[in-house]
């Protein structure tokens, strides 16, 4: 017997932003990253969309990439001045997730990021607000998934917390806000949804639910990505990949992700790598280790009408490439020094990471260190 869980409601399409006014309550806070969503209008309009449903609102601003759990603790302190019961992750992945943290905090105070990293350990949540995921990048799902990804910068480490408890009560798929989105951002996010939409596919628990919801971002990404990079203003193209992460994030939070997250999330923390590119680099060696135990990556370049795992790969370099996305470790600018001083330290917390459960092929220690490896230096494994 298996599970399916999303949202209680999605709302998508061009300009569903205004379905905020349908949301019930008496306060709400925002939380965002920086300027951009001041600066393309977004927050004004969920402001009024929210004061035409009643409900006031407040800001909490200064969420930055790769949030920190110092953050994350300043917004639960906000939240408990302010006391909102309805919390609104409006932006980027990285204020989606912070808020998600936030409102863990503001429900359980006394919580410790060591206790949530363990899977699905958040309490029931729920009891002083509900949660609301308006994103404005196309990439993470995290509108739709019950996973939180916060750093602890004194550690380097990036901790993915993982309950569905986390999957937000509404989401708000609207290609519109994403039309202000860098070429760079929009890259990294749309190879990040593919990255998704591909671990979902292989997860060792996989099912026909998910793979048809996998499958199918995975093609819109392909089909989408280079048109939303080179003509930023398409809208259509904008919406499909802001489908497609959703769909692929649908897919992700029932059968979860594997190593190449696991991995990603490592050098992230690290080096300061950028989720997106970080998997892009280790996408196709992933693929290449895993196709020993599964032909799903076969079925996949059958959507390029070839046949085998690597013709597979060799479509997400490709794609890498056109995107102007690095191919190696070392190519984004890791010296060899920091390199070689970090591995044992990223393969041990790889190993660790609760993305590696849901692998369809269990990696020994030495063989995350030598995929590593062969994407520092850019090279295929063959193992």
């Amino acid at each position: 017997m298996a599970k399916f869980i999303v949202p209680k409601e999605i709302f998508y399409g061009l300009g569903s932003l205004e379905n905020l006014k349908e949301l019930k309550g008496k306060k709400a806070v925002i939380v965002i990253g920086g300027n951009s969503v001041r600066a393309n209008g977004s927050l004004k309009r969920t402001e009024d969309f929210l004061k035409e449903a009643g409900i006031s609102s407040v800001v909490f601003s200064g969420v930055e990439a790769d949030p920190s759990i110092d953050t994350v603790k300043r917004g639960a302190d906000f939240f408990i001045q302010e006391q909102p019961d309805v919390i609104v992750g409006l932006g980027g992945c990285s204020a989606i997730d912070a808020a998600k943290a936030m409102w863990v905090y503001y429900e359980y105070p006394e919580s410790t990021l060591a206790e949530l990293a363990a899977p699905f350990a958040v309490k029931k949540m729920r009891n002083k607000a509900y949660f609301v995921a308006v994103p404005s990048t196309s990439g993470t799902g995290t509108e739709i998934t019950g996973l939180s990804v916060i750093t602890d910068k004194e550690k380097g480490t990036k901790y993915p917390i993982v309950s569905h408890e986390l999957t937000p009560d509404v989401a708000i798929v609207d290609g519109e806000l994403c039309e202000s989105m860098p070429a760079h951002v929009t890259a990294n996010t749309g190879l990040d949804a593919l990255s998704h939409g591909v671990e979902a596919y292989v997860s060792n628990i996989a099912d026909r639910y998910n793979d048809s919801l996998a499958k199918g971002a995975i093609e819109l990404v392909f089909e989408n990505l280079p048109t939303a990079y080179t003509e930023p203003n398409n809208k259509e193209a904008r919406q499909a990949m802001h489908d497609a992460s959703c769909m692929a994030g649908m897919a992700f939070t029932n059968v979860w992700l594997g190593i190449v997250h696991s991995m990603s999330h490592q050098i992230g923390g690290t080096f300061g790598i950028p989720h997106g590119c970080g998997n892009a680099i280790l996408m196709p060696n992933v693929a290449r280790f895993n196709s020993k135990v599964t032909d799903k990556y076969e079925d996949l370049a059958a959507l390029f009408e070839k046949s085998t795992s690597e013709d597979f790969a060799q479509e997400i370099e490709a794609l890498r490439s056109k995107l102007g996305v690095v191919g190696s470790i070392k190519e984004y600018g890791v010296s060899q020094e920091e390199w070689d001083a970090k591995l044992d330290t990223l393969t041990e917390n790889a190993m660790k990471d609760p993305c590696t459960l849901f692998n369809p092929r269990k990696p020994k220690f030495e063989e995350i260190k030598a995929i590593y490896q062969a994407c520092y230096e850019g090279t295929k494994i063959d193992f």
